[in-house]
């Protein structure tokens, strides 16, 4: 049946929100960047509905008005006439739950229809929880599920290089996680301390950081932080999120002893929001937060760099770009390139040390006879190894960490997120116990000055690469043939394999700087 829309002069009923839709068309990215931050099209709902159209209609993207048409044919093809549907959720949905806002049963079908439509047309799309969010406050404003479909699909196929909506995979979601983390221990350092004291798990706290907003916020905030999410993208997430947490660190200070789980509080007050701020209160302290430039490029770069040509014996692709997530940003928008491998260059110590001098950052890579695999990143020059006169010299900077894959845990010193945190989910068996671990103790018990002498060791009979005279976190013999780890103060790391082990490959990465070695030939 015809809709209303068709008979009505919308602008005759309602002439003073016609005034501010011509204004929204004729204004620039900066304008309507400003009048996203205000409110300027909040009301009447059919000027946002509007104001949406307009704003999506202009977003950089593979998409298209053909988009419509897809979505009938998706929806024949998969329901059948009857429009009916006994599929399950999406794969890249985390729990299967829709916001509900103001939907009523129907609308909630529509949203479970159009993100089955979605997993099909974007079969590459593995994780995205917040799809269903999205789905839902969109249906709000859409004149029917295929131009809802049709605005999704602008966000998951955008092409602006200076701007994203979402992640696609686990491992994008979850290298958006870890950069909240070092964030939120930037701007929100109390929280860190209150949670650290209660022995809770910090990064199972910072890894709801998205749901925060497309989960648990009230509709009238949510759809205010879209107005903006639409307009500036991925960035504004962070700053929200940020404002969001330093209102609950001021709520929870004083109850602190009380929290049994800070998890579930956090979920509690953002729901109950508006007893705390205002969404003009939210968003002014959200954009008063100057994050950093590139905060949202480095990770969604280094995720995104031509790994088509990397090799290695010890860990996959993915799993090399999650190490190269973590190290320094100036290192990390460089390609790895490979100095040393066991494979290639033998077992000699005297070959390690020539291949490897001369070389700064580099990535220590081991995976044992047991098919473990951990590693180091070191800071330092190789060369820097000369012995004093026991024998022994310690080198290195604050920047070195220390890692295991195997486990999914990672371990960095007086980094942002100093502890044993998950990193990855093991995509070969899904079905693993995924249970997050978090050390007690957030500072070394080292002072800096003793921290400065104690990251790597060289002595005359192996390489300690990782942890000086207060535990090796890695030790390895001068024939590489073998080594052990164990508990290391300097990094509060636990044994990264278990304890003696051989060495199955050994390989260290370096940085492929314009005037670098050449790669090694594929293996």
């Amino acid at each position: 049946a015809d809709s209303p829309k068709n008979y009505v002069d919308w602008e005759k009923i309602d002439p003073e929100a016609a005034t501010c839709y011509g204004k929204i068309l004729s204004s620039d990215h900066y304008e309507l960047k400003a009048m996203g931050r205000t409110g300027f099209w909040s009301m009447p709902h059919t000027l946002r509905a509007k104001a949406y159209q307009h704003i999506i209609h202009s977003i950089e993207s593979t998409s298209t008005t053909a988009d419509l048409d897809t979505y009938h044919g998706i929806v024949r093809k998969l329901f059948g006439e009857l429009q009916t549907s006994t599929h399950p959720f999406p794969k890249f949905m985390e729990d299967g739950e829709i916001p509900r806002y103001c939907l009523n049963k129907a609308g909630l079908n529509s949203v479970k229809k159009i993100l089955i439509c979605i997993n099909h047309h974007f079969p590459d799309v593995s994780f995205c929880p917040i799809l269903s969010a999205l789905v839902s406050l969109l249906l709000h404003l859409s004149e029917d599920e295929a131009q809802c479909f049709h605005s999704i699909c602008s966000l998951v196929s955008y092409t602006d290089p200076k701007k994203r909506y979402i992640d696609r995979t686990f491992l994008t979601s979850r290298a958006s996680c870890m950069t909240f983390g070092d964030l939120a221990n930037k701007y929100c350092r109390g929280i860190r301390k209150l949670i650290a004291s209660s022995h809770q798990n910090l990064f199972e706290f910072y890894s709801d950081w998205i749901m925060w907003i497309f989960a648990d916020l009230p509709f009238t905030y949510a759809i205010r932080v879209l107005d903006v999410y639409l307009m500036e993208g991925y960035k504004v997430l962070y700053r929200v999120a940020l404002a969001l947490l330093s209102f609950y660190k001021v709520s929870v200070s004083s109850r602190v002893a009380h929290v049994d789980d800070f998890r579930q509080d956090m979920k509690s007050f953002v729901q109950n929001v508006g007893r705390h701020s205002t969404i003009d209160a939210l968003l002014q302290r959200a954009f008063s937060i100057q994050l950093p430039t590139r905060v949202c490029e480095v990770v969604f770069c280094v995720l995104s760099m031509d790994f088509r040509a990397f090799r290695s014996s010890v860990v996959t692709e993915t799993e090399m770009r999650v190490v190269w997530a973590w190290i320094p940003e100036r290192f990390a928008l460089f390609s790895p390139v490979q100095l040393f491998s066991t494979n290639i260059h033998g077992r000699s110590l005297f070959s390690f040390y020539s291949k490897v001098e001369g070389h700064d950052p580099t990535v220590l890579l081991l995976k044992t006879e047991d098919e473990e695999i951990c590693g180091a990143f070191l800071s330092s020059d190789w060369a820097q190894k000369n012995c004093d006169e026991k024998g022994f010299k310690f080198f290195g900077t604050g920047e070195c960490f220390v890692f295991t894959v195997s486990n999914v845990q990672w371990c960095r010193s007086l980094g942002c997120l100093t502890n044993v945190i998950p990193l990855i989910r093991n995509k070969l068996s899904p079905t693993k116990d995924m249970s997050l671990h978090h050390s007690a103790h957030c500072q070394p018990s080292n002072s800096w000055q003793e921290m400065m002498r104690h990251f790597l060791l060289v002595s005359l009979c192996g390489l300690y690469p990782a942890g000086g005279d207060d535990g090796h976190a890695l030790h390895l013999q001068a024939d590489l043939t073998a080594g052990s780890s164990e508990h290391c103060d300097t990094f509060e790391s636990p044994p990264l394999c278990r304890g003696c082990f051989k060495i199955q490959f050994l390989e260290v990465w370096g940085i492929q700087h314009s005037l670098s070695v050449p790669p090694l030939p594929s293996q």
